[in-house]
């Protein structure tokens, strides 16, 4: 196995509009459309899909959105052999609103993601713990992300937490990292540091490697060593901006567990969300491996 993905599955409701409402604002839309999220499922679908092996652990409700983000996973090619199905809570969902720009603002109901039991997954999910890297979220409990990295941990893979959502991380967590990724918006919510390459500064610990997304503006990578590195994102139009800093952790999830360096890594990652961004949500699912290594080349 090369990548472990455990997170959220979420059904998303996504809605267009000329911009995101302020208070007591009431908008009209131009369109809407279901499709299948949650971070968790986002990664995993984007590292199976830029040809890594990937085995997911999650739980959905016995529900039509839990059939529907379980035949996506299945669709991209996910071990989900750790996806549980909870009797009595629904899946997870969210709405989520983008304005003409491609930017976006959203709210999650967790449902069954919350529901994740630590103290079963640590015997039940045995497969998961051996692959090569293991990629975390905010969207599940911070005891079963303890209990998940622990476990891999222990078998030698690299953990890696996108700390999105933004909230205070619990030092025994944080202890078992190897790589935390951020955006600036959550760079600044865990630093009170709004200046990126201060925020990443702080975020510096020994051992630990840290990169900070900025979207069209790149992203910093520290990796340890006394210079942050600046890696540039391609100039691209971007139609929607939901979702990309998922397909940038999966990317990079997979380029890791081949073998590439961390820098190699992100510019990878930075390639395969450029494309992202660039396309709808109906040619997003066509982005393959060899499309990413062609932008990189150009």
């Amino acid at each position: 196995m090369d990548v472990a993905v455990v997170g959220s599955l979420h059904l998303d409701i996504m809605v267009a509009a000329k911009h995101l409402p302020v208070r007591d604002e009431t908008l009209v839309g131009s369109s809407w459309h279901t499709k299948c999220g949650g971070k968790g499922g986002n990664q995993a679908v984007a590292a199976a899909r830029l040809g890594a092996r990937v085995a997911f652990g999650g739980r959905i409700g016995a529900d039509d959105f839990g059939e529907r983000l379980k035949a996506n996973l299945t669709d991209a090619g996910v071990d989900i052999s750790c996806l549980a199905v909870d009797a009595v809570r629904p899946s997870g969902m969210s709405v989520a609103i983008s304005e003409s720009t491609g930017d976006y603002g959203a709210v999650i109901v967790s449902g069954a993601n919350l529901a994740i039991p630590p103290d079963e997954i640590v015997g039940a999910w045995k497969n998961l713990w051996q692959a090569k890297v293991l990629l975390l979220q905010n969207e599940a409990s911070e005891t079963v992300n303890l209990a998940a990295a622990t476990a891999a941990r222990a078998k030698g893979a690299k953990i890696t937490l996108n700390a999105a959502p933004a909230k205070a991380l619990p030092p025994p967590l944080l202890d078992c990292i190897d790589l935390l990724i951020v955006n600036r918006l959550e760079a600044s919510m865990l630093t009170g540091l709004s200046e990126p390459e201060a925020a990443i500064h702080a975020l510096r610990r020994p051992g630990r490697a840290a990169i900070l997304t900025m979207g069209a503006n790149g992203l910093l990578l520290d990796d340890g060593s006394n210079a942050i590195q600046r890696v540039p994102a391609h100039p691209v139009t971007q139609i929607s901006s939901h979702g990309a800093g998922d397909f940038f952790c999966g990317a990079l999830a997979a380029r890791l567990a081949a073998g590439a360096t961390l820098d190699a890594a992100c510019s990878y990652g930075a390639a395969a969300a450029a494309l992202f961004v660039s396309r709808n949500d109906g040619a997003r699912a066509a982005i393959t491996h060899r499309d990413v290594e062609a932008l990189l080349t150009t």
